[in-house]
């Protein structure tokens, strides 16, 4: 009987078939499913509406509660953040808090400069050490039954999602729109905890490495701004300037106007005009938050 380290960060190779297989047959169906601009369209319209659910709810609501809305919306992101298959709200939002109260540092789930590049990209979230959701840092949403119930049988929305394309829309809608959509998504997400660590600018002192990058903020919607947000990560805002652009903060400001979120929080002036300093001349600020 082969006993399995629980405690250890290793790749869990067993669980991790699917997302091995996944991978797989997107390499090999791409010459048997050939694009057409009607399908990737489709993958491109599938990989945005979810990367939102990621950014705007995974992220800027669960993990960091940057603005309000109600229970039956609040469900909506749950639902839209699970169809990307990457495990629970409150999982996802549970790990993303250990991050911050420990970036770069050992505790830190996938620091790339201490833990290596392809770990911080996806060896951590393949890990049997981080299987399970750590309910204590996340007691603020552990009050919704829906939602425990929804990170416990994560599965079910994405697979659901597949589901209904195939059904609905046929074998080469289900690929383009599923499967080569999810695998996209799968790493365009990831980037930000690999190369937002390694590739761009650092605008502000922080005691981890975040950077700031151009274009993993087009791919990510707004996340690619990782050193505004390390600094700052109560903001809803991650383009702090009007260059900077932030899609995701953009769609929340859009519900703001219909009421379907509120308190969207900004960026405040004194950290707006510390961000217009010389780096040498900011001071550095813990990177928890």
């Amino acid at each position: 009987m082969i006993e399995v380290e629980y405690d250890v960060e290793k790749i869990d190779w067993l669980r991790s078939v699917p997302f091995v297989l996944v991978h797989l047959i997107v390499l090999v169906g791409v010459f048997l499913v050939p694009p057409t601009w009607g399908l990737v369209g489709l993958a491109v319209f599938f990989y945005g509406l979810r990367m939102w659910g990621i950014t705007a709810g995974y992220h800027r609501y669960f993990s960091h509660r940057s603005f309000k809305t109600s229970r039956a919306f609040q469900l909506v992101l749950a639902v839209v953040g699970l169809a990307s298959a990457q495990k629970g709200p409150l999982w996802w939002a549970a790990h993303h808090r250990h991050h911050h109260r420990h970036s770069d540092e050992e505790p830190d789930l996938h620091s790339p400069s201490l833990k290596g590049f392809v770990w911080a990209h996806v060896g951590w979230f393949l890990s049997h050490k981080y299987q399970d959701t750590e309910h204590h840092k996340i007691r603020d949403f552990m009050g919704f039954p829906e939602l425990r119930w929804l990170d416990r049988h994560y599965l079910v929305v994405p697979v659901a999602f597949a589901a209904l394309l195939w059904l609905t829309m046929g074998f080469e809608a289900f690929f383009w729109g599923g499967l080569v959509s999810t695998v996209a998504l799968w790493h365009g997400t990831f980037t930000i905890n690999s190369l937002a660590h390694v590739i761009g600018r650092r605008r502000f002192k922080t005691t981890d490495t975040s950077r700031n990058n151009f274009w993993l903020a087009m791919i990510t919607l707004g996340e690619g701004w990782h050193n505004n947000h390390h600094h700052y990560p109560g903001s809803a805002r991650q383009g702090f300037y009007w260059w900077e652009i932030d899609l995701s903060y953009y769609s929340l400001k859009f519900l703001e106007l219909f009421g379907i979120v509120w308190q969207v929080r900004g960026v405040p002036q004194h950290v707006l005009d510390k961000g217009r300093l010389p780096l040498e001349e900011a001071e550095p600020v813990a990177a928890g938050g």
